[in-house]
Parts: C-alpha cells; structure tokens; sequence
C-alpha cells in the first residue's frame, strides 16, 4: 500500500499513544497510575446527562445540519454573548466533532502550500500536525521556562512573514497552564492590527479552569477590529468533563464558517445528534458546579507542584489555568538509572517515569525541551501516590 506524502509529514498524537501504552500495560498486570491524558475525572453535569437521555426517548436518530442544530447553535450564541462579550449570528457559529476538528476545518478551508502558521512553544501537540496536513507550515515562537513559557509580543512580531496565515492563541494553555490577561492580549493585538491578511485562532478551551481573580479575557473581545478575522474556539469536553461527547463549537467570520461547514460536509457531517442535545443541556442548565470544580483543580494543582518542585533536578512554573504542569527536567539528563542506562532526552526521563508506575508525556511532543507534561485531573490520591513514585524514581537516578 503506497501512502501519501502528507501522511508521511505528521506523527501519531504523542498523549494517546502513551495513553494507549499505559492501558497496555496495566492489561498486562502493571499498576500504573496515567497523568497522560488531558481528561476530567468528574461526570459530565446532570443537565447534560438528562437532555441526552431526553433525546434519545423522543426518538432524535436523524442527520442535522451539517453546522449543528439550530438548538445548539442559538445555546452556543447566547454563552458567547454571555460570557465573552462577543456577538455572533447563527451563521457565525459551527458545531464540531471536538474541538480538534474545528481547527481541522479551518485550516483545511485557507491554507495552501506553504502558508505558515505561528505556534508558540510549548504547543498542544495537535496543532503543528494539523496544519501540515492542510499543506501549511507551522513556524514556532520560541518562549522559555525562565519567562514563564509567555509568549513576548515582540517574539511575535519578529515571527510574522509574508507567507503567515494564522496564529494560534491558546489560553488557558495547554500545556503550561499560563493564561494571557486582558493587557497581554492587548499587547499582542497592537501586533496583529499591523498585519490585516493574518488570521487569529483563540482556543479558549480550558476557559473555565483558571485560578486567579482576574476576568476571563479572549482576543476578540479585547480587540473588536480583530474580531473579523478571528476564529474563537471552544468545546464541551474540559468544562463540562464530556470528553467522549466529542463537541467542539466556534464562532468567526461568515466565510470562514461557511468553508469550514463545506469541508465539514465532506468528512463527519453533522456531530452526533444525541451529543448536541447534551450539549445544550450542559450550556442552558446551572453552571454552579464550575466554580467548585475549579477550586478542587486547585487544590490538586498547589499539590503536585509543591511536590514536584520540591524533587532536586526538576522545576515548573506554577500554572495558571487549565490541569497541566509542565515540568522542567534539565537536571535529570546525564543521569544514569540503576541498571546503568544514561538518561539523554525527556522521552528516556518519560520512559524512566513509567517503569515506576506514572505516565506522563514527554517534552518534545510539546516542542520544548527537556521537560514532561503532567495532567493533574486525576483523583487527589493516586495524584500524591504518583508523586511518591516520581520522587523515588528520580532519588534512584545516579
């Protein structure tokens, strides 16, 4: 079977690979406790739950719009408008199979060979691949542990060419947890304004996990000139802990939408039926549980990242949003294991990590290294048990 070039260009996602790899090995008898994945340990709320099963009884089986219903896509203006400030009519918004997949139609629906898009680092890891998919070439800003892995708005400027189509914007991040004030993205909005054929992709995903007082902020709201050539993102899967759901939403100008549908008409159609009544459910119903939820991330985030960073060799900034920290381990390379075998990247300190019992993801899949990636959205008990085996583990190193 002869592939295609462009399947050649991309790597499997680096988090579900490992993912599947720590399920392998509890199949075969290993406890391991995964701090791979970005999934919420809680229940999807019960607005969610009841809608799903209301629909299922009156009979909702049959195809949708391909941009998503009319339901879900009023609920989706209503939250937008709601919480963010920012106004969009029904023929604005999209309804995705996840969130990924609103990036997938978009950069499918304006990238030719050789568009760049500007990813700053540390970078969800899915981003760099989907635009090469699309034929596009993703142009990483560098940013630094010592800075907070913040993007610099003149790092940012010095990034933009003539071939730049988007530049992705994800906050809160993933996978550092820094989250960008109202000011910050003024900042990088006074850049932007300099550059009218360039595209903004906001990825407000963890937008309800966040631990400091200030508001959230968004770009297009901070920025309305921007807001025309702005795709504002978000989803169902981390707020409201509907993962395997798969709802993703959007809202951006009326061509962008409309190409993104005509791409979406020709992959997956509509999402599921029975999802997007969730879905509606979730965003119309109490969102109280938010706030709680948010303060039990916290305390589990203050958890491990005093202990991690307690642990000699290893550091990270404290995150500010989101269930990740993504930890430092410069000090761990050179290093030798008991059994004499030297420590020379962040994917060995990973693989040391999980001959212990923890599976985290290693740094070059987020495109800065040395480091890991740890989800904390697990159970505060095996999260403090996971910390014990990552101290022992390193305590062991040589």
């Amino acid at each position: 079977m002869r592939l295609s070039a462009a399947i050649g260009r991309i790597q499997p996602s680096a988090t579900l690979a490992i993912m599947a790899r720590a399920a392998e090995l509890r199949a075969g008898g290993r406890d391991i406790i995964s701090l791979s994945v970005g999934e919420p340990d809680f229940p999807p709320p019960p607005s969610a739950c009841t809608a799903a099963i209301a629909a299922i009884e009156r009979g909702e089986h049959a195809y949708t719009a391909v941009e998503g219903t009319r339901a879900l896509r009023e609920a989706v203006q209503a939250k937008f408008a709601r919480e963010n400030g920012l106004q969009y009519g029904l023929d604005e918004l999209i309804v995705t199979t996840g969130g990924k997949q609103a990036i997938w139609n978009a950069f499918q629906a304006t990238l030719d060979d050789g568009d760049e898009v500007l990813i700053p680092t540390p970078y969800w890891v899915s981003y760099p691949d989907m635009a090469l998919l699309a034929g596009g070439t993703p142009v990483f800003v560098q940013t630094t542990e010592a800075a907070g892995y913040r993007l610099d708005p003149h790092a940012l400027a010095g990034a933009i060419g003539p071939r730049t189509r988007w530049f992705v914007l994800n906050s809160p991040s993933n996978p550092t947890g820094i989250t960008y004030s109202a000011a910050e993205l003024r900042a990088f909005a006074d850049v932007l304004l300099e550059h009218p054929d360039l595209q903004i992709l906001s990825d407000d995903m963890y937008e309800h996990i966040r631990y400091g007082d200030d508001a959230f902020a968004t770009i297009a709201a901070v920025e309305p000139r921007l807001k025309g050539r702005t795709l504002t993102l978000n989803g169902a899967s981390k707020a409201f802990s509907m993962t395997g759901w798969r709802i993703g939403y959007a809202g951006g100008p009326r061509d962008l939408i409309r190409a993104m549908a005509k791409a979406q008409s020709q992959t997956t159609a509509n999402p599921s039926v029975i999802a997007q009544e969730a879905a509606v459910g979730a965003l119309t119903g109490d969102l109280g549980f938010l706030e709680e939820r948010r303060a039990d991330y916290q305390r589990r985030r203050d958890l491990v990242h005093a202990r991690i960073t307690a642990i000699p060799g290893l550091s990270a900034p404290l995150p500010e949003g989101a269930f990740y920290l993504y930890v430092g381990c410069t000090g761990l390379i050179g290093r030798t294991t008991p059994a004499g075998a030297q420590l020379t990247t962040d994917e060995d300190v990973a693989a040391w990590l999980l001959e212990n019992g923890v599976a985290v993801v290693h740094g070059a899949a987020f495109g800065a290294s040395p480091a890991f990636r740890i989800s904390y959205a697990v159970a505060p008990a095996q999260l403090a048990e996971a910390c014990r085996r990552i101290e022992a583990a390193v305590a062991s190193l040589a």
